[in-house]
This record gives structure tokens, sequence and C-alpha cells, in this order.
């Protein structure tokens, strides 16, 4: 059982992570479903009764309910994860990475896999957690919606498919991440 929770619990190498993902999307587009995070909250919205007042979310949304299971099984794994497979380590970080998050004013860079000083309840009602929880969701909520899928739909779904339209959002991503961390959070961290 040991063997087990270890081999699950440690990173597994790209030659057996790469092709189960390539393994479940050959099936996914096989079985003519495409993969993405946030096509569960139109489905939730769905199942809620919205589609008799907007017609976007007027589907078949029984159709999604496999993608559903999905999104709650990786939380619930996640939690899992967190709670009974990690070792409890601090996140390896470089030196260097570890003086720049402590010179923006972090305290114990890696401790946590988010800065508690952000992330937390307590932080909410300061400016910085508005900015980062409420504007940054706020964000990440109308990019999802204006590009059409998450970042895991567009990078693992939608280039699975060739499509140009998830190509040029990928791009967009690593543009728009790069951007916000050498221009932005400079600025708004040690706030």
């Amino acid at each position: 059982m040991n063997n087990i929770i270890e081999i699950v619990s440690s990173p597994w190498p790209w030659w057996i992570a790469g092709p189960a993902i390539a393994l479940l999307m050959f099936a996914l587009i096989y079985f003519g479903n495409s993969f993405g995070f946030s096509a569960n909250f139109r489905t939730i919205c769905s199942m809620f009764g919205a589609g008799k007042s907007c017609d976007f979310f007027d589907f078949d949304w029984k159709k999604q309910t496999w993608n559903l299971v999905f999104a709650i099984g990786a939380i619930l794994g996640g939690f899992i994860a967190s709670q009974y497979l990690s070792s409890g380590d601090a996140i390896a970080l470089s030196e260097k990475t570890i003086t720049e998050l402590q010179g923006y004013g972090l305290e114990n860079p890696g401790a946590d896999i988010v800065p508690m000083s952000i992330f937390s309840f307590e932080s909410l009602f300061t400016l910085k957690g508005l900015i980062f929880i409420v504007l940054g969701g706020f964000c990440v909520g109308f990019g999802t919606r204006y590009a059409g899928g998450c970042t895991s739909g567009h990078a693992i779904s939608g280039l699975s498919d060739l499509q140009l339209a998830s190509l040029i959002a990928v791009i967009g991503f690593f543009i728009g991440g790069l951007s916000i961390t050498y221009f932005v959070l400079p600025l708004i961290l040690p706030a």
C-alpha cells in the first residue's frame, strides 16, 4: 500500500503523463467530446434553469455530465492530495525566487501552495486581497468567457483538435501571464 501512495503522490515523468493525456484526448475526440473546466459553469447554470431566460444556457446539459463528474473528481482529488498525500515540506523554490518574493513583501515564500498573506479569508478585506481575489477572479471569468474556454480547454483539448482559435488563445495566455508577472505584480505585491 505504501508503494501505491508513493507512486501516486510523487510527480509523474513526462513519458507517463504525456501519453496518458494523449490517450484521454483521443478518447474524447473519438466520442465527440471536448475537455474544459470552464464548460462546467455553463452546465451548472443550465441545470438550475438559466436556459429559460438566456439562450446561451439553453442546451442539453445531461450530455456534459461526464465533464461535471471530472470537475468534482479533480476538486476531491486536490483535497485528498493536499490533506493526505502531501509531505508537508516547503515547495522547492530557487534562492533567487525566494529573495525576489521576499523583496515584494511575501512572508515564507514556498511554505504553502499559495502565499497565505494574499490568498486567505483575512486578506480578502484588504486592498491587495480585493485586487488578487475579487478583481483577479472577475478577470479570469471574463477572459474565459471571452476566449470561449479556459486554459485547460484550449491548451489541452483545443490544441489536440488542431484548432487555430485555441493556438491563438494559448499564445495570448502566455503573453498575458508573462506581462502580468513582469510588469504588474511588481507594482501590486509591495502595496
